[in-house]
Parts: C-alpha cells; structure tokens; sequence
C-alpha cells in the first residue's frame, strides 16, 4: 500500500515538533451495498474507499490529519502540517520500522467482490419470497446487502509494521405485518467476518421467515402492560441492553475523562454474583472480531466483570496514557478519517447455570423479552430505553400471550444488581455501533437472563 520507506519518514516528519509518538493508518477498501423493496432492487452502489489518517501525541495531547491523497510529497506536508498543532523541541529522531506478520484466524473461502451482483440479488429474492410469503398479513419486505473488504496498513514511530484483510458480509432483513390500521415490523440481520460463503452456511430463508413471524405475532398481539415487574430477556441480540447501557460505559473513552459510572471501581462489586462478562475480538469469523485492533494491537480476549466484580476496561494508547493502563487490544476506527478510540468487538454475558425452562418456571408474573430493538442511553449515567420488538407475558411460570408496545426503562448499572437468574444458551446477535469514532460492526449477546426488577412501559395500565 506504501513502502516502508515512505512510512517511516512520514512518521519522522511527524514527530518534528516535539511529539513522543506518531501513528500511520492506512486503508484501501472495496464494499457494495443493495437495497430490495417488494422484490425489487430500488439501490445498488459499490465503490472503492482509500485514504491515509496520521496521528501524533505528546503525552496527553493527541493531533489527528487524513488524507486520501497518498503521495510521499503530500504525506510528508499533512505530517508536518499536523505536528504544527504542536510545539516543542523534537525528541525522537530516528524511526525504524519492523515488519510483523499478522497471523490471519477468520477464513475466507469467497471474497465477494469476486461474486456478481445477479448472484447477490437471487440470495435476497429467496429471502424477500420466503418472508412475503409467510402469511397475507406481511405488507412489506425490506432488504439490505452489505458486504466490504478492507485492507489496512498501521505503523508507529515505536517501530510496529502490520498489514491486515477484514472481509465482512450481511443481510438484513426487515418486514412489515399490517392489520386495521396497525403496523409492527420484525427484523434479522445475520452477518460474519467472512465471505460470500456466508450464505452456504446460513439458512437464508428461515431468518427472514422468523423476521415475518415477529411482525404476524405482534401486530396481533395486545398492548403490554405498564408497571414495574421482572422480566426474562432472551439470548442473543438481547445482549444490547449490556452492550449499551453497560459496556459503553466500560470503554476507556469515558472511563478516562470520569464521565462514566464505572469510573475508578476495579475490583468493585458492580453486578450479582451470576454475571460474568466478557468481550472478546479473538472469536473466529464472528461479525465483530478482527486479527488485530486498528492500533495494530492483537485483538484479545478481556474479561470485564466476574462474578460480579469489576475486572477490566477496554483500553486504547491514548486513554491508556491518561489512565496509566496498558492497551487491551480494544481501539477500533470507521476508517482513516476517523482516529480511534476504545471501542467493543463482540461483548457478552457468559452462560449461567440456570436452564432456561427454570427461570420461566421460577418466574410467576413477568415480560419475557424474546427480541429487543433498538433503545437510547445516556453513556454518562446509564439510563436507557429499549424497545421490546417480541415480548409474552409469563404468568403462572408459563410463557402466554404475545404483548406488543413495551418498552424497558432503567440504568444499566441497576440492572447489573438485578440479574437474578442466567440461563446456559449463549448466542449472540449483530449489528453496528456508533461512536466518536465512527459506525463499527459489533456482536452483541448473552444467555437467557432474568431482572428481578424492572420497569415496563406500555399502553394498558395495571
């Protein structure tokens, strides 16, 4: 992508006012995009991506410059330019490179810009006729492709030099049931760090009938109730409520400023004895793993809470500097325009003890939460509001009628405390996380869990 020679005095070139460390992030990718409607393809882009971001720090101070124009002559002018922002004597006056081999754990067999865009198509013909076709109710079916490769190239003035391949594909799934003026959507959107091979190993259509199954269940369902009860959420994509309310505010990104409510409580008591949490990017081919972090880092596996204990951040350089912590393999970006930060791979609860039939049978009156949508969360204190996009009312220990409506209310930290009952059947979920730096793909997940406690928003008051 550029020489080693180049880099290197790019680097230097940066450091010239009195920087202690220089970063180069480099980055040339190739993705598309679909959109289907009613069967019919309304947008298709592909396109190709490329630029460089150049980083400096001297100590806590960070400067950060991209450019998509990759000559040596304009690189060196965008490093010094950069390094104006600083002022000081130069310190470091030489840079010398050492090229690693990143060892490569997520297969591809297909890399989808080697597929054409006919065969894409017919995969999303398939899902579109087996989600229209699942009942009379589905009014409409909405679907996105996404695929994207990218290559990277990252080097630092502390001698790093690595080059990386992330292939990445997914479909998402949305339909619509209507019914007496009503409408409810149902959504799945599986997608790995693989290629076009994804859809040998998926089954295309029963994703996309589940997705029609959500909207027919709930656009025939009664309004939730509203008021304060327990409430079972459900394995997978319900891990969003800990991805969001929770593990945000474990990212080194507001845990250095103070800003987050786990600021300073290593070794705290922080959650029930029953929650154990991990995010690890080492997970081969899963949507939000990669080789290495884009600070060149090994991607790892981090333990954040266990048993209930606070053990572990997610740490980038920077916020480690001002942390006095070593990196955790854990800084991601968008791309070169953006300069990283700490940020989530594939976060989760691990398997508890309990079945999930148990904690059914064990609760008396509760949601039980099946699938959860998208919510909002203040990352400075943790209040969220979720969307429950399937929920059932459990009464008598048993799962009865589907409600429609509700809504979870709480702070990610009450909630930790509250997590009374974790089932054995781990799954996770995918979809994309936003942040300061940029929109990244993330698996959310966890077990079957109960909360004791929690407040319900609805329509139909108890």
């Amino acid at each position: 992508m550029i020489s080693e020679r180049v880099v290197s005095q790019v680097l230097l070139a940066a450091l010239h006012t009195g920087g202690d460390f220089s970063e180069v992030f480099a980055e040339d990718t190739y993705g598309s995009t679909i959109k289907m409607v009613n069967g019919s393809v309304e947008d298709g882009v592909s396109g190709r991506d490329f630029g460089v971001g150049i980083r400096i720090m001297q100590k806590n101070r960070c400067v950060y410059a991209y450019t998509n124009d990759a000559s040596p002559a304009n690189l060196l002018k965008v490093a010094r330019e950069a390094a104006a922002a600083l002022a000081d004597q130069q310190l470091i006056d030489a840079v010398v490179l050492n090229k690693t081999d990143v060892a490569n754990i997520h297969l591809i067999r297909t890399y989808p810009q080697d597929v054409a865009k006919q065969r894409k198509v017919e995969i999303m013909r398939r899902a579109h006729n087996a989600a229209s076709n699942y009942d009379s109710l589905i009014s409409q079916i909405t679907l996105g492709y996404f695929d994207q490769d990218q290559k990277v190239l990252i080097a630092n003035s502390d001698g790093l030099f690595v080059e990386d391949r992330r292939v990445r594909t997914r479909l998402m799934i949305s339909a619509i049931a209507s019914k007496d003026g009503e409408k409810q959507s149902g959504f799945y959107g599986p997608g790995r760090h693989m290629g076009f091979e994804l859809f040998s190993e998926l089954d295309i259509e029963e994703y996309a009938k589940e997705a029609a199954r959500i909207a027919v269940t709930m656009v025939n369902a009664e309004h939730a109730p509203s008021r304060k009860m327990p409430v079972v959420i459900h394995n997978g994509f319900g891990g969003v409520i800990f991805h969001e309310a929770c593990g945000h505010s474990l990212e080194a990104t507001s845990v250095a400023k103070g800003t987050s409510v786990f600021t300073d409580k290593i070794g705290q008591k922080i959650a029930s004895d029953v929650v154990t949490a991990v995010d690890d990017g080492t997970i081969p081919n899963a949507w939000g793993s990669q080789n290495i972090d884009d600070e060149g880092n090994p991607c790892r596996r981090n333990l954040l809470i266990d048993k209930g204990v606070l053990t572990g951040y997610l740490i980038d350089k920077l916020n480690g500097r001002r942390m006095n912590a070593e990196a955790t393999g854990s800084s991601r970006r968008q791309s070169y325009r953006q300069a990283p930060t700490s940020r989530m791979t594939n976060t989760f609860i691990c398997d508890g003890q309990s079945s999930f039939d148990d904690i059914i049978r064990q609760t008396e009156y509760g949601l039980f939460a099946k699938y959860m949508g998208g919510g909002s969360v203040n990352p400075a204190t943790g209040e969220f509001n979720f969307a429950v996009t399937e929920g059932y009312l459990i009464e008598n220990g048993q799962i009865t009628q589907p409600v429609r409506g509700a809504t979870l209310i709480g702070r990610g930290a009450d909630v930790l405390q509250k997590i009374d009952l974790v089932s054995n059947n781990l799954s996770r979920g995918q979809g994309m996380c936003g942040s300061i730096s940029g929109s990244i793909p993330t698996d959310v997940g966890q077990p079957t869990v109960r909360v004791s406690q929690l407040t319900v928003g609805g329509r139909k008051g108890e």
